[in-house]
């Protein structure tokens, strides 16, 4: 059973020097190909083969019409049909009015049936962004989002998430999700930090490929409910300079492969099936019109057999008129184009400048990439599959499975004797984030910002400890004030929900009213307990000496029973940060490896205490059983115990 990150990951394209197998030292080295990288060996030839045989009957309005990607509120079912296209999608923004399940597998249901009344009756794929569960249908399970999840350093959960986000995908008919992000994000005030696993390479890598596997299968189209995964952004987008969403990225070229191009060769080895590319620039050329990075290190040195697919009107955003915009796009590796609105421009443009300044040649390879993951996929003899009832997506054994890795991902940074909190005494629960469940979920639910206030099926981590001690010995205060001597003060604070540019902030801190909370509540008298709700490290120097306990559970979802197992010591605490923890706001960017590193909590750190037995088990690596989740015995008495990554 994998338990951490404490072994290397051998690549057989790539070979990395041996320095990756451990923290890193100062500038990571340099990945290179080895001489004897092997050839594509997925897609498997049989799923080549069939798709070669579909593009030599294909016309070239079928082939361009195959490598286009619009939006589902902008496309009608009859233009699927004439025209024959590939691919759709439904953005974060273009949800249907009432996102239920059934209202999800009745709009897949009628794009699926009308591609298969087009002339060649190839199926297409439906795709959303399903980034922490299926997180655009109303009252399906959120699971906590990446930045949680990498704190856990557990493969097997992370594949276990997948798994469950995948079954939910098929119950609704989606066949196709933008995830999972491959960034390796190196900039907290970067407003995407929540969706990556970390700062850390190797652990990105690591927990990247158990993703890819949870969705698609390990190999790909097995299982009962595989899904087309989708590695993102391509490249080094959790790097660029001072963390800004479409700024440019300035890597060394040794930076660039040890730090942001690993975790893709990771992928790869999974066996990804499409690779989305990044809007920024990468040392000053955007990455739309990369073609160095795309085809010839993506494509050629990892040998990348899936295909490439733009950003949501990426392509609209490049220099030139339109013609120059897309030439350069496909000429770059480009194999398929998300063109939510303009998909009828795009289409007639393609076509006309083929083959005087696009060679048909690289269009059928564009298609046949498309073509051969869809046969991986399994998606031509979809109907072979039961689909589970759309209700899975809010079943009880998603919700378990969402609070197991809740309680798993939190991360214990101070701990003055004050925890496991004791169920049989009374609680002040205050703070702005103590009782919001769209707060806890965080971006990207139910639409791209998300929301507040209980926007779906859920518990809040005041409701969660209401249960744990019952109503009547928690008392709830938005403030922090009430508290007395005698009565622990839990206070939740943190962020609010933003998503991409939106959650850049040059400088991060605490809100005041989270401050004043805190304060409040330590004026009491009693102890105080901080719950940190947030997407990535928020400097801690105006409570950290007010509280006695801070507990950081990131942006958990819905399921806050996870949260209150580990304040009331049913579960101990075992995640790790996957990202250093700063001092100050003025201290950040620092990241493991830095020189000089002197971070408030380390790369890795985390605290734990014992309990007398853990609530939640976990599989072992062969499926046979379960094994119960060890309790770690304090090294220090009040303190607990601090394990590294691979510990």
């Amino acid at each position: 059973m994998a338990r951490g990150i404490g072994f290397c990951h051998v690549i057989a394209s790539i070979v990395v020097s041996v320095a990756a197998c451990a923290p890193p030292r100062g500038t990571p080295p340099p990945t290179v190909v080895a001489a004897n990288a092997p050839l594509v060996t997925w897609p498997t030839p049989s799923c080549q083969e069939r798709a070669a045989n579909l593009v030599a009957e294909m016309t070239l309005a079928e082939k361009v019409a195959a490598m286009t990607l619009p939006d589902t509120a902008q496309i009608s079912r009859a233009d699927i049909t004439a025209l024959a296209i590939g691919a759709v999608l439904t953005g974060a923004e273009s949800l249907p009015a009432d996102p239920t399940p059934a209202r999800w597998l009745d709009t897949s249901n009628r794009v699926h049936d009308a591609a298969m009344r087009s002339g060649l009756r190839v199926p297409l794929v439906f795709g959303t962004d399903a980034i922490h569960g299926h997180n655009n249908v109303r009252d399906a399970v959120i699971f906590p989002h990446a930045v949680g999840l990498g704190c856990t350093g557990d493969p097997n959960l992370v594949e276990q998430v997948a798994g469950a986000t995948a079954e939910a995908m098929f119950a609704t008919g989606v066949d196709w999700t933008f995830a999972p992000m491959v960034a390796v994000a190196r900039d907290e005030r970067w407003g995407r930090t929540y969706e990556a696993f970390g700062e850390d390479p190797r652990l990105v890598g690591e927990l990247t490929a158990a993703s890819i596997r949870g969705l698609q299968g390990s190999p790909p189209g097995t299982g009962a409910h595989p899904v087309l995964a989708c590695a993102k952004h391509f490249l080094a987008d959790g790097g660029t300079v001072n963390g800004e969403d479409r700024g440019n990225a300035e890597p060394s070229e040794r930076e660039l492969r040890a730090v942001h191009l690993a975790p893709y060769a990771a992928a790869v080895e999974a066996q990804v099936g499409s690779v989305m590319v990044a809007v920024h620039r990468v040392n000053g050329r955007l990455m739309h019109q990369n073609k160095a990075l795309l085809t010839d290190v993506l494509k050629g040195e990892l040998r990348f057999g899936g295909f490439v697919v733009s950003n949501w009107a990426a392509i609209d955003e490049l220099p030139g008129d339109d013609a120059d915009r897309i030439a350069s796009a496909i000429d770059a590796g480009i194999d398929m184009v998300m063109a939510p609105s303009s998909y009828q421009d795009f289409i007639a443009t393609l076509r006309g400048l083929v083959p005087e300044r696009i060679p048909e040649a690289r269009i059928d390879d564009a298609v046949s990439r498309i073509l051969a993951v869809k046969c991986e996929l399994g998606m031509f003899t979809a109907s072979a599959r039961s689909r589970p009832p759309p209700s899975v997506v809010s079943s009880l054994r998603h919700r378990a499975l969402a609070r197991e890795a809740v309680a798993r991902s939190a991360v214990l940074l101070k701990n003055d004797g004050v925890l496991p909190l004791p169920k049989t005494g009374h609680v002040l629960v205050a703070g702005r984030n103590a009782d919001d469940l769209g707060h806890q979920c965080g971006g990207w639910t139910l639409g791209l910002v998300g929301g507040n206030g209980p926007l779906t099926a859920g518990t809040t981590i005041r409701q969660a400890i209401e249960q744990m001690v019952g109503r009547r010995r928690a008392r709830f205060s938005l403030d922090g004030r009430g508290a007395g001597p005698g009565v622990t003060s839990v206070v939740v604070i943190g962020e609010t929900p933003y998503a991409e540019a939106g959650g850049y902030i040059k400088q991060l801190e605490l809100d005041a009213d989270d401050v004043t909370a805190v304060r409040n509540a330590k004026k009491g008298g009693g102890k105080v307990v901080v719950v940190l709700v947030t997407g990535r490290p928020l400097p801690l120097d105006l409570v950290i000496d007010l509280a006695d306990a801070i507990l950081v559970v990131w942006l958990p979802g819905t399921e806050g029973g996870g949260v209150a197992d580990v304040l009331f010591g049913d579960v101990p605490p075992t995640g790790r940060l996957s990202h250093t923890w700063p001092r100050t706001s003025g201290q950040i960017p620092i990241n493991v490896g830095d020189t000089p590193y002197d971070p408030l909590f380390p790369f890795g750190f985390g605290l734990t205490y014992e309990v007398s037995a853990a609530k939640y088990e976990e599989t072992d690596a062969s499926g046979a059983g379960r094994l119960a989740v060890p309790a770690r015995k304090m090294e220090d008495g009040s303190r607990g115990q601090t394990r590294p990554f691979g510990g």
